[in-house]
């Protein structure tokens, strides 16, 4: 089966879906899934049988990266998430 990004969550052969320990309780989380071809899917948790993004895990790697190093908090500073960042 060849994956691609926007295929359904409901049709990726992912064994086991898991989000953050830290999710918002109301469930508007990210997924995240392993596939048996190394890649990762991504998924809404409110919407598991929409689309999936599929990336490399190099690709997915490169951005937890970035959200460690602070690259993205200018988008969550000044907005409804602010408090996560800054205490």
């Amino acid at each position: 089966m060849r994956v691609e990004s926007g295929a359904s969550a409901a049709e990726l052969p992912v064994a086991n879906w898991r989000k953050s320990s830290a999710s918002n309780p109301s469930g508007c989380c990210v997924e995240i899934g392993e596939l048996p071809n190394g890649r990762v899917a991504l998924r809404n948790s409110r919407d598991k049988s929409g689309p999936a993004l599929v990336h490399s895990r190099t690709e997915v790697a490169a951005f937890l990266i970035s959200l460690r190093d602070g690259e993205f908090d200018q988008l969550l500073a000044d907005g409804e998430f602010g408090h996560l960042l800054l205490g």
